[in-house]
């Protein structure tokens, strides 16, 4: 389950704090208290996971004084100010430095407790952002996210550490679902414009004329945002459904291209979504454009053709599934695990999250299974599925290495518990580990 929220209590007066820990703990929070606010500063820094309480009249450092340092610090940081009665211009002015809202004594603890849920909200969102934040500016994390070691996978990864080395445009196609603009943001972050601005355009979301003005300008007096040409000038400009770009702004584009030179300023990543369709992005852009653009190109490879990475992502995201909503991850048969396998997947990697959302809240529930969703999913599927395509074989080692990969992260690496479970001795466990590339490294 999720962490609970830490709260830090700032009063010099003991039996206020006691009693603001005491109520609030019983709401679930993870409190903490102290006794100045020099005191508090020694723990209270940018990433502190939670949000502070303080009084605004103490000894030594007082409220005012404090916010200031806090506000310092990290601006985003929800401090909720307890003021004295008759001291609500006190208040106000500690809302203009940067509080998250006030208390005015004698408060309602009920009132307490909704201002600490609102400001624990806005709080996860922060440190939400800035992991998101942090993990698309990082290389390495992006590359984790890419889950799989199917060949067809460890091609892709190859190419963007590949081509993201390299300065020219790229073209990124594949079907709708199989993390196009993962890949993009992978590419940037690799490369040696990590660091440097990285600005996305889904070219379907605007109007002609939006468009235009997001993409190229003019600037108006009143606009606060530079068009994207100019926004991701040495950086990276991705654009998304570039097929809904028109002819106009294609010729537009294409000019921009040509007078950037080589290398370019800025480089320009298109992401084109029309493999599905019956038609490539080369039928959808003007031929000039495509070669400019495709002089460097990904194609990011369906679900299906994908193998036993299936079963990795299916239960990697059951787990997270099952830990934000405070349940156990569904179990998957061997029955389950081929059906899996065999899925179409014409929603790709999207369809396969959704899917194993869905399975943990009905797990929680207490019904149904895994095939019965895949079954509404895919009404074409028989319920009991065969492993024609396929030699058995492939079937069989898909589902052991599950089983092995789950019952490690379960028990968090210990080999003896893994034995135990799955009934293996330790020399038979290490030659099946070793044969799917499972390392016990990775769940310590």
């Amino acid at each position: 389950m999720a962490q609970a929220m830490k709260i830090a209590i700032v009063d010099d007066e003991k039996d206020m704090r006691q009693s603001i820990s005491q109520w609030l703990a019983l709401s679930g929070y993870d409190t903490e208290t102290f006794a100045s606010a020099e005191e508090a500063l020694k723990v209270l820094g940018p990433e502190y996971p939670g949000i502070v309480i303080s009084d605004i009249k103490m000894p030594g450092m007082d409220g005012m004084q404090f916010l200031k340092k806090l506000m310092g610090s990290d601006s985003a940081l929800p401090v909720i100010m307890i003021t004295g009665h008759g001291d609500v211009p006190m208040a106000v002015e500690a809302m203009r430095v940067g509080a998250f809202d006030f208390l005015e004594k004698p408060f309602n603890p009920d009132r307490m407790s909704q201002l600490a849920k609102k400001a624990a909200n806005a709080r996860r969102l922060t440190l939400d952002n800035r992991i998101l934040r942090k993990e698309l500016s990082d290389g390495s994390q992006l590359m984790k996210k890419l889950i799989g070691s199917s060949p067809v996978v460890s091609r892709l990864k190859e190419d963007i550490l590949d081509l993201g080395q390299a300065d020219g445009h790229v073209l990124i196609d594949g079907e709708t679902g199989t993390g196009k603009t993962l890949v993009a943001h992978a590419l940037h972050a690799v490369g040696s414009r990590a660091g440097k601005k990285f600005v996305l355009v889904s070219c379907s979301a605007l109007e002609e004329d939006a468009l235009t003005k997001r993409l190229f300008g003019p600037m108006m007096p009143e606009d606060t945002q530079l068009p994207a040409i100019e926004e991701a000038r040495g950086g990276t400009l991705v654009l998304e459904d570039i097929e809904a770009l028109s002819d106009t702004l294609q010729a537009r584009l294409l000019s921009v291209i040509n007078d950037q030179g080589t290398p370019a300023e800025t480089r320009i990543v298109a992401i084109c979504n029309l493999q599905e369709q019956n038609r490539t992005c080369e039928d959808a852009l003007r031929s000039d454009l495509f070669y400019r653009l495709a002089a460097l190109r990904i194609t990011v490879p369906p679900l299906r053709q994908r193998g036993e990475d299936i079963l990795t992502l299916f239960t990697r995201h059951a787990e997270q599934f099952a830990d934000e909503y405070g349940c156990d991850a569904p179990q998957v048969s061997a029955q389950e695990a081929a059906q899996l396998l065999q899925a179409p997947w014409p929603g790709n990697v999207r369809q396969l999250i959704n899917l194993a959302e869905r399975a943990v809240l009905q797990s929680r529930r207490g019904g149904g299974t895994i095939a019965s969703l895949l079954m509404n999913d895919h009404e074409e599927m028989q319920p009991v599925m065969t492993t024609e395509g396929k030699p058995l074989k492939e079937y069989v080692e898909a589902f052991e290495r599950m089983l092995i990969d789950n019952t490690m992260r379960r028990h968090r690496g210990s080999i003896a518990s893994v034995m135990e479970e799955l009934c293996l001795p330790r020399r038979t466990l290490n030659e099946k580990m070793a044969k799917y590339g499972l390392q016990r490294a990775d769940y310590l």
